[in-house]
């Protein structure tokens, strides 16, 4: 029988890429200061002129996937980190572009086999959203330690017999 398990200090090589939306910007920006945080602490050379990560910009969650899939195939990433935030409003735009997001998100993983991290925020108020981006705690945090964990567990599953 074989355990797999990701580790969290395999960084050595490792390639990052970030995809952050624009739109509500206030909290993605902290969801990105987050992300970045962790991955500095766990080894990711996360300075400007880094060799290990690579940050792109997109104009709103909608956009996340196909950024995330063009990045993807190229073969440079182990992982890539979608970051957004999608705030219910009165009218069911939420619902199509959540939907959209995540299922995008799911389906360049799955096509290219890179783990792309779902960090996209889905609450009913900018306030929900501020809590989870760093006044309560900051799930950027968590969505790099997944990522970690993710590019680790896929590299052994590849090196495995």
């Amino acid at each position: 029988m074989a355990i797999f398990e990701g580790r969290f200090s395999e960084v050595k090589g490792l390639r990052v890429a970030v995809v952050v939306a624009r739109f509500n910007d206030l909290v993605t920006g902290k969801l990105l200061s987050g992300c970045l945080d962790c991955l500095s602490r766990h080894g990711i050379d996360t300075t400007s002129s880094s060799s290990q990560l690579d940050i792109a910009w997109v104009p709103g969650s909608f956009e996340l996937p196909l950024v995330a899939q063009t990045l993807a195939s190229t073969g440079r990433y182990q992982v890539v980190i979608a970051l957004g935030a999608v705030i219910r409003g009165d009218t069911p735009h939420f619902d199509v572009v959540i939907s959209e997001v995540s299922k995008g998100i799911a389906s360049v993983s799955r096509e290219t086999s890179v783990p792309v991290i779902f960090g996209v925020l889905t609450t009913d108020t900018m306030q929900q959203a501020l809590e989870r981006a760093g006044i309560k705690s900051n799930l950027g945090w968590s969505f790099a330690l997944q990522a970690l964990e993710m590019a680790s567990l896929i590299s052994s599953l590849d090196a495995s017999p």
